[in-house]
């Protein structure tokens, strides 16, 4: 494939980054407004874009935490929309998870709350709105959260890469098509411009034979991310958050919306690059001048990071409950469908903005997809009977696929499920409350896909 730049970007300096997040100082309390801004996205002929911004940042700010640490932070809604925090892929009390009319009451224009919890998860998550969540992530409101190992890795550097795609006109604004009915009834919002931290390339420069740390976020609305490493070796070194029990070489890397990953990779060539490939090639997304000085490189493979302490899957006695997806252009949903307790035909359901469904029910429904015990253990099997693939993500609660050998695969919040794609998922109901179970395709959750597990 031929590999082109997104558009024409100056050199970074020596040992600088050009697009690099910006990060705020984590300890005691922290304060984060969610207010309008404007940022330059498009190259420098355009204008500057009109987004919403956590402290006038896209991405927002970079909190960063050890683990053990408290989370003390108060958002304050300058938004002319009421929003929430939700912390995506931390487990964390049912209080804090930001989901509106079930954890907490929605945080109104002009009004602050505070979020409060103890971080006792290392790895790579992300930090989003749980409100008009196609809208409001789209228009920009998204940050990544870090909390570190206790003992640092043995890499040269890091580097944060938060991949997006933004629906721009002509004048490089925001299009104003928020749930249209196509978009909700097919793959969501696609945007027609990729970005990198907020810029249309990632540039680093770094001395050959270098080993980084890349943590990958794709926060996303529809976008699956498929990621090229060029000229590179790399490992998988963690999955949502969790570390691999063994790192896992990597050439290509495949992220749906809200999925992260960490990656380690090796500088040992003369232009090493990640790629994005799309439909008409493969494009630059982050490269890496090495052209400015030398290490040695390491022998060996990266060692594992260390574990998150985890609850025990037991299979043997697990309860099922299916889940079976359908709807959207092309399949359409059953004959009937349940939506706000009430059954209605499929027509009758789309006149509604409802083209998704869970089991026949479309919407949050009054009554939970299951209800498990604290400490139980329970399986999900999942069969996509949709013309959509769907990134199915358990708020409170990381879980297990569980492959067709009857393994158990990596720790994970979020699944990508293809079309016509049968998968099954398993976890422990360790963490009691009521618990968001959606698409993260944002149209798909806001027009049918989103139900909800009560742990009692």
């Amino acid at each position: 494939m031929s590999l082109t730049r997104r558009g024409f970007l100056a050199s970074a300096g020596a040992g600088t980054l050009l697009g690099a997040v910006p990060g705020r100082a984590s300890q005691g309390p922290v304060t984060l407004v969610a207010q309008p801004g404007e940022v330059q996205l498009a190259p420098g002929e355009f204008p500057k874009t009109k987004v919403w911004t956590y402290d006038q940042s896209v991405p927002g700010p970079l909190l960063r935490y050890s683990r053990g640490d408290e989370l003390q932070l108060q958002l304050t809604n300058n938004l002319p929309q009421a929003t929430t925090v939700h912390w995506h892929g931390l487990r964390l009390p049912n209080l804090m998870d930001g989901v509106p009319n079930m954890t907490q009451s929605e945080i109104l224009t002009g009004e602050q709350f505070d979020y409060r919890f103890a971080l006792k998860d290392a790895g790579t998550f992300w930090y989003h709105p749980h409100v008009n969540s196609q809208e409001q992530i789209s228009r920009g409101l998204s940050g990544v959260l870090i909390v570190d190992e206790p003992d640092a890795p043995d890499v040269d550097d890091e580097i944060v890469v938060v991949l997006d795609d933004w629906r721009l006109d002509e004048n490089a604004q925001m299009h104003e098509s928020f749930g249209n009915r196509h978009d909700m009834s097919h793959a969501g919002r696609l945007g027609n411009f990729v970005t990198v931290n907020g810029l249309p390339e990632l540039i680093s420069r770094q001395p050959r034979g270098a080993r980084l740390r890349l943590r990958f976020v794709n926060v996303a609305t529809a976008r699956i991310f498929e990621l090229q490493l060029i000229d590179m070796t790399g490992w998988i070194m963690a999955l949502d958050g969790m570390p691999l029990p063994e790192p896992q070489s990597v050439e290509i890397l495949r992220l749906a919306p809200a999925q992260r990953a960490d990656l380690f990779v090796d500088l040992t060539s003369d232009e090493p690059v990640i790629g994005s490939v799309e439909r008409d090639g493969t494009y630059a997304t982050v490269s890496f001048d090495v052209s400015g000085g030398e290490v040695t490189a390491r022998p060996h493979p990266p060692t594992s990071l260390p574990p998150n302490e985890m609850p025990e899957v037991d299979l043997e006695d697990a309860r099922r409950t299916p889940v079976v997806m359908e709807g959207g252009a092309m399949r359409g949903l059953p004959e009937e469908v349940v939506w706000k307790g009430q059954v209605m035909d499929a027509r009758r359901a789309a006149q509604s903005g409802q083209f998704w469904a869970f089991n026949g029910v479309s919407g949050r429904p009054d009554e939970p997809l299951l209800k498990a015990f604290q400490g139980e253990t329970v399986r999900i099997p999942i069969t996509n009977r949709t013309a959509f693939p769907h990134a199915m993500h358990l708020h409170g609660m990381h879980f297990r696929e569980v492959l067709d050998n009857g393994a158990l695969g990596p720790w994970r919040d979020t699944l990508l499920v293809q079309r016509d794609e049968s998968r099954e998922i398993a976890f422990v109901a360790d963490n009691p409350g009521n618990w968001m179970f959606h698409c993260h395709m944002a149209a798909h959750q806001m027009s049918g896909m989103m139900s909800w597990i009560q742990v009692v």
